[in-house]
């Protein structure tokens, strides 16, 4: 089992941090989040939970969609 992160992993989580820091995202900065995670054809766990955090932060309001 390989456990390095990708980096595509280490840039999505940059994104998302930069995302939870404003508290908001544009639609281009959600397209380009998953954008990251799809390039190399696989969505792995720790992109799959950065994603997952992103969205309940969605969800929970933490994190609004600006225009």
């Amino acid at each position: 089992m390989n456990n390095k992160v990708s980096a595509s992993s280490i840039r999505l989580k940059a994104m998302i941090e930069k995302a939870i820091e404003d508290h908001k995202i544009t639609r281009e900065e959600y397209d380009k989040i998953l954008n990251i995670a799809a390039e190399d054809g696989y969505i792995d766990r720790h992109e799959q939970a950065l994603l997952g955090q992103l969205q309940q932060m969605i969800e929970e309001r933490h994190v609004k969609f600006v225009i």
